[in-house]
C-alpha cells in the first residue's frame, strides 16, 4: 500500500528537498533583491511589492533546489555533505520532484501576477536561469558565475515593479552582486571540492586551483568597490559607507576562515555572507531613513 501523501514524514522529505528547513540560500537570494528595491524607490519601496518579492524569492529558491537535486541526484550519493538528500537516498522519486518543483514555480508565477508589465516579462529569464543553472556544472568552468546571474535577476525586475524601467545603475548592482555570488559559493564549493574532482563536475573552486582563495577575496574586493561606486551614484551618506566598512571586516574574517581551506571553516565563511547582505540591506535602510551627508 503506498505511503499517504498526508503523512509528516513525506512532507518532511519535500521540505528537506526543497531547503526550506535552511533559509541561508533564500536570504542570499532575498539581500540583493531588497537593496534593488530601496534604491530604485529611493527608500520608500511599496509595501504590496516588498510582499511578492519576498514571498516569490523564497517559493523560487525553494523550487531551484529541487530542480538541482534532481539534476545531480546521481552524484550527491558520492559528496559527503549530501549523500544524505531525499532524492540520493530514493525517500523521493524523481518524478515526485519534477512535479512539486513545477507546483512551487507556478506558485511564484501566481504571486509576481500583480506586478507590471515588463517585471513579468523578465520572470521569463528569471525562470529559465533558475531552471537551467544546475545543468551547467558538466559544461562551464566557472557555474558560480551563471549562478551570480541567477542571483540577481530579482534587481532588475525590483527596478522595474517599482518604477518601470531598469536603468543603468541597476545593472551596476547586478554586477556587484555577480561578484558577491562567485565569492560566496567558491567557498562552498571548497567544502565539496575533494568529492568534485572525484565525481567530475566543474566548479570554480577546481577551476582556479590553488589560487582559489585570491580568487575569492578579488571578487569580494571588486564587489565592494561596486558597491562603493553605486553609493556615490546614488548620493548615498555616511550610514551607507559606515555599512560598507563594516562589510569590509566580515570580509577579512573570512579571509582567515578560508586561507586554511577546512571545510568546516569554509562553510562557517560562506554562512557567514549572510550577514554581509543583511548589513548592506539595513545600511541602505537607515541611510535613507536618516540621510547624513558625507
Amino acid at each position: 500500500m503506498p505511503t499517504p501523501y498526508f503523512k509528516p514524514q513525506r512532507w518532511s522529505a519535500y521540505i528537506r528537498l526543497a531547503r526550506m528547513d535552511k533559509p541561508i540560500g533564500t536570504l542570499l537570494l532575498l539581500w540583493p533583491t531588497l537593496w534593488g528595491l530601496w534604491i530604485a524607490a529611493q527608500g520608500r519601496p511599496d509595501w504590496s511589492l516588498l510582499l511578492i518579492f519576498c514571498l516569490g524569492t523564497w517559493l523560487m529558491r525553494s523550487s531551484g533546489c529541487v530542480m538541482n537535486d534532481w539534476a545531480d541526484r546521481d552524484f550527491d550519493g558520492h559528496v559527503e555533505r549530501t549523500q544524505n538528500r531525499p532524492l540520493a537516498t530514493g525517500e523521493i522519486k524523481p518524478k515526485a520532484a519534477l512535479y512539486f518543483a513545477a507546483g512551487l514555480a507556478l506558485l511564484a508565477l501566481l504571486v509576481a501576477l500583480p506586478l507590471n508589465h515588463l517585471a513579468l516579462l523578465l520572470t521569463i529569464p528569471a525562470l529559465f536561469l533558475a531552471g537551467s543553472y544546475p545543468f551547467t556544472k558538466r559544461f562551464l568552468a566557472i557555474p558560480q558565475a551563471y549562478l551570480g546571474i541567477a542571483f540577481s535577476f530579482g534587481i532588475p525586475m525590483a527596478f522595474a515593479a517599482q518604477t518601470g524601467s531598469v536603468p543603468l545603475i541597476a545593472w551596476a548592482l547586478v554586477a556587484a552582486n555577480l561578484l558577491w555570488t562567485v565569492a560566496y559559493d567558491t567557498e562552498y564549493a571548497m567544502v565539496d571540492k575533494p568529492d568534485d574532482l572525484k565525481i567530475g563536475i566543474k566548479t570554480s573552486a577546481i577551476t582556479f586551483g590553488r589560487f582559489d582563495v585570491a580568487a575569492v577575496m578579488l571578487c569580494f574586493g571588486a564587489f565592494v568597490l561596486c558597491m562603493l561606486g553605486i553609493g556615490y551614484a546614488t548620493g548615498r551618506g555616511v550610514i551607507y559607507f559606515a555599512g560598507l566598512a563594516v562589510v569590509m571586516l566580515a570580509i577579512i574574517d573570512q579571509y582567515r576562515r578560508i586561507r586554511g581551506r577546512q571545510r568546516d571553516a569554509c562553510f562557517a565563511a560562506f554562512l557567514a555572507n549572510n550577514r554581509i547582505g543583511a548589513l548592506i540591506f539595513a545600511a541602505l535602510v537607515l541611510d535613507y531613513a536618516w540621510p547624513i551627508a558625507l
